[in-house]
């Protein structure tokens, strides 16, 4: 993504409040021309909400919606905005009318001419993988082609920002993934720039110029991708991209750039900013970690080797994540097959490893709770 876009749509000081209960903090969020968004964050950290206030759907406590720069009032200049925005919600909506005549409606409720309203719809009706079916109730759809239309009804109007939240959901792999291949295509082709809310970290990885973390109704950070996976600025960010382990401790040395922290009376070799008796985190991702059933201090390069026994084993789609007693508590994702060929089912105790460049060191905050006695 240019950082240098101009930007198409902008939140400034936004405010909602629901019950007197604040529920939205948004100082600033923008969206370029052509960029895409990815909104992340748990249940209730107001992802939705924040996509209605883009719309104009939910009433402000304070703050303003810009669009190409000038400020949008309510009244007809609110209408007219929505006019250049889409909404897709979880669930589709579907007229008792044909794929063809679901779609059309967005156009037909526009004014736009026949001849038009059919050259469009039999675009993204291809475009969505939809033409075979045009003639097709909407009441015989799948829940696959039924998201199909949504995303061909949204688009074919040609919004300038298409908002998504969540539109994939309850949907099959294969299916969603599909799906997403189809719509990530017609939005770069299209140059239509997009906000998508999703709990899938791979899908916002993957799909997105930048992902916008929530928490609580207010970002908690925005950034490329790359960024936000690999430089969180928080706890909380750290376990939204993936940080499974997430250790409290104090750096006890710091030299070059090269840490000493002490989590649980254990040592962990880290590379960071700090200062001895910076109360940390220390972030590692599961996959960073390797096992082994003896112990590889004389063959591997990882600055960090511990001990370790399980204690508990589950699935994780392709892998098997491992929760590990090292003296402090370290999460690791092995495949099935080397958890077979290593016997670790059968293993009261063996090592992991990491390396130092795998930890991510946040700093807690500033002030005396964010400063202890050396060790």
């Amino acid at each position: 993504m240019n950082d240098a876009a101009p930007t198409l749509l902008e939140l400034r000081d936004l405010e909602v409040r629901r019950g007197g209960v604040e529920v939205l903090d948004v100082p600033s969020l923008h969206l370029r021309d052509r960029e895409l968004v990815a909104l992340i964050g748990p249940n209730g950290s107001g992802k939705s909400t924040l996509l209605l206030s883009m719309m104009g759907l939910l009433e402000r406590t304070a703050g303003e919606i810009l669009y190409r720069g000038s400020a949008v009032p309510p009244g007809r200049a609110l209408i007219e905005y929505r006019r250049k925005l889409a909404l897709v919600l979880q669930e589709p909506c579907l007229f008792d009318l044909t794929v063809h005549e679901n779609v059309a409606s967005a156009l037909r409720m526009r004014g736009i001419g026949h001849a038009e309203v059919r050259r469009r719809v039999g675009a993204y009706l291809e475009r969505f993988r939809l033409g075979s079916m045009a003639e097709r109730s909407a009441r015989k759809l799948s829940g696959g082609e039924a998201r199909r239309v949504n995303l061909a009804r949204a688009l074919v109007t040609e919004p300038e920002v298409l908002l998504l939240d969540e539109p994939f959901t309850s949907l099959d792999p294969p299916t969603r993934q599909s799906i997403v291949d189809d719509l990530e295509r017609t939005i770069r082709d299209t140059g239509t720039a997009a906000i998508i809310v999703t709990h899938d970290q791979e899908e916002a990885l993957r799909l997105s110029d930048r992902i916008v973390v929530m928490d609580g109704g207010r970002i908690a950070q925005s950034d490329a991708p790359s960024v936000v996976l690999n430089d969180p600025q928080n706890a909380f960010v750290a376990s939204w991209v993936g940080m499974e382990t997430i250790l409290d401790g104090v750096i006890c040395r710091s030299a070059g750039g090269e840490l000493v922290v002490a989590v649980s009376g254990k040592e962990i070799g880290a590379v960071g900013d700090g200062s001895p008796g910076d109360r940390v985190y220390c972030c590692i991702r599961p996959e960073s970690v390797v096992l082994d059933i003896a112990n590889p201090s004389s063959r591997t390069s990882a600055r960090n080797v511990f001990a370790a026994r399980i204690t508990s084993t589950t699935s994780a789609g392709a892998y098997l994540k491992l929760r590990l007693d090292c003296g402090f508590p370290l999460v690791a994702h092995v495949t099935r097959d080397s958890f077979a060929i290593l016997e670790l089912a059968r293993r009261e105790h063996l090592f992991a490893s990491f390396k130092a460049t795998a930890v991510h060191v946040i700093r807690k905050g500033d002030g005396a709770a964010a400063r202890a006695a050396p060790c």
